[in-house]
């Protein structure tokens, strides 16, 4: 018998919903209501999967609200309302409710979004679902990709996964570097103001949370494009750490996740702009390659070319 996986599962519940349900993979939902669509996406975090040690509890809370925010900004819509569900073990302390409260509210004002209900449950283990809501003209699709579009990301890729290995396997690194990768695991920084700003002028986009070898093999597939990395968007501190401890550099840049950076393609005529406000917001903007005709990504080095296999983050079997 065939092992399930995240997107078999899925994929069980799309066929059980009948042939009229036509579901493409997006980062969103989008309900057409008259002139405009209602915008709604749902991410939960179990706390077994989702949290690793020495993440505080209002860090948690906040957590739960990035993802769906991330998947917004990926969209270039504004989240404004959310509703949060919750899962608490039984003689789970007043202290820590009050800590978990704390982070929902901080979060919701950072990102501008007013939780307006939800749910409490008993659970053997903390599971936080978050509903958000926002309304939009249109969004910006991962199947848009043009030949000769210009491959973005909005920061640095294998931070979040260096430091999970830190965390989880013990790797060696140094102060600055371990303070650096922890803090991007556990305060994550999802680029809404940049792709509110940038959407009108990229042509395809989509959240990097599941790993940007994923992120990359799902716009290509949709945009029915190939999509040539000449780049890796990372640092040497990276490379460095990967040296240290013996891990393969490019797994640590293409096959994280939990990395909630916006990859995106542009035309090179609104590249400039692009640059621009990239500049404005202080975002340490890549441009990681290009796309033309064919399929798949694959990276090109001097005088090798590697194809870029989807492995980043999958339930079931990651």
């Amino acid at each position: 018998m065939t092992k399930l996986d995240e997107v078999k599962i899925i994929k069980i519940f799309q066929q059980s919903f009948g042939k009229k349900s036509k579901f493409v993979p997006e980062d969103v939902e989008a309900l057409r209501i008259g002139k405009m669509y209602l915008v709604t996406k749902s991410d939960m975090l179990v706390e077994s999967t989702d949290v690793p040690h020495g993440m505080k509890i209002d860090e948690i809370a906040r957590k739960s609200m990035v993802a769906c925010v991330s998947d917004f900004s990926a969209k270039g819509v504004k989240p404004l309302y959310a509703t949060v569900s919750l899962a608490i073990p039984r003689g789970f302390s007043k202290f820590k409710i009050k800590k978990l409260a704390l982070g929902f509210m901080k979060a919701s004002k950072e990102f501008g979004v007013k939780i307006i209900g939800g749910d409490t449950n008993e659970g053997k283990e903390v599971v936080i679902e978050v509903s958000m809501f926002g309304v939009a003209q249109k969004i910006v699709n991962r199947k848009g990709a043009k030949i000769n579009d210009i491959i973005i990301t909005s920061g640095p890729f294998g931070y979040v996964s260096s430091g999970l290995k830190i965390i989880l396997n013990h790797c060696k690194a140094d102060h600055n570097f371990t303070k650096k990768s922890k803090k991007q695991v556990f305060v994550p920084i999802p680029r809404l103001k940049f792709g509110l700003v940038v959407a009108r002028y990229i042509s395809s986009s989509m959240d990097s949370s599941d790993g940007l070898s994923t992120t990359l093999n799902e716009m290509s597939r949709q945009s029915s494009k190939k999509f040539v990395i000449t780049k890796l968007p990372s640092q040497l501190d990276v490379k460095k750490f990967a040296k240290r401890n013996r891990i393969r550099f490019t797994d640590l840049v293409f096959n994280g996740g939990e990395e909630y950076e916006i990859v995106a393609t542009v035309s090179p005529k609104n590249l400039t702009k692009i640059r621009k406000i990239a500049r404005i917001q202080k975002i340490p903007l890549f441009e990681i390659g290009y796309v033309t005709k064919g399929k798949n990504v694959i990276y090109q080095q001097e005088n090798k070319i590697t194809t870029i296999r989807d492995r980043g983050w999958l339930h079931f079997k990651s």
